[in-house]
């Protein structure tokens, strides 16, 4: 049944979900907020929903990149290198980024009558990001069933789970993670060496998957 739409980056963790969950996604919602490395994964957001003949959508939130201040949006020069973890990525929070993109696809899940908002917020975001912790994605879900006729929830299966684990579903799905996008600094190649980056290449070597991605530093 389809019953849920998806908030689709282009990254390993949402295109994972995608797969996983296609025989329940509606379509998928991705937005265009002027993020470093945005066109980047929005190109590979474009390919995955062709391929598994999914609808998307791209909402402008370009209000975000006009108004806020985050690393992730001022350039590829400002994006720390080093660890993904608090100290090091606390650049790149964008202010109540998900809370805008999940009440956004609320509006879209109560037109078109849809249960569910998937997210794929994982556990190596929490300490980072807010806007990615399990607290944050109760409320979140509280504030959509009260907020929608129908009730929406969001539905976060990776709340808990780790990158690696994340990548493990995928090598099980057989997702080439070649076509997905993680680097920050979102030039042509992944740098190899912002947080994200790091990050992406210790979950595909734990996950046993060999790396195709091409990064800068190699």
């Amino acid at each position: 049944m389809k019953d849920s739409v998806i908030v689709l980056s282009g990254g390993m963790d949402s295109v994972t979900m995608l797969y996983e969950y296609q025989d329940r996604i509606a379509f998928a919602l991705s937005f265009d907020y002027g993020s470093n490395h945005n066109a980047r994964e929005l190109a590979f957001a474009h390919l995955h929903c062709e391929r598994l003949g999914i609808p998307q959508r791209v909402v402008n939130l370009r209000f975000i990149m006009e108004n806020f201040h985050s690393s992730l949006l001022s350039g590829a020069a400002d994006i720390p290198s080093g660890s993904y973890n608090d100290e090091n990525m606390r650049s790149t929070v964008v202010p109540f980024r998900n809370g805008i993109m999940l009440s956004v696809a609320a509006g879209f899940a109560e037109d078109m009558g849809l249960k569910y908002i998937m997210l794929a917020n994982h556990a190596g975001d929490h300490s980072i990001y807010p806007d990615c912790s399990p607290a944050f994605v109760d409320a979140m879900s509280d504030a959509t069933k009260a907020g929608t006729y129908n009730h929406v929830e969001v539905f976060a299966p990776y709340t808990n789970l780790s990158k690696t684990d994340i990548a493990k579903h995928g090598k099980a799905l057989g997702i080439d993670y070649s076509e997905t996008w993680s680097c920050y600094r979102g030039g042509e190649h992944h740098c190899g060496t912002c947080g994200t980056c790091v990050e992406r290449r210790e979950a595909l070597r734990d996950a046993g998957i060999e790396d195709k991605t091409i990064y800068i530093d190699d």
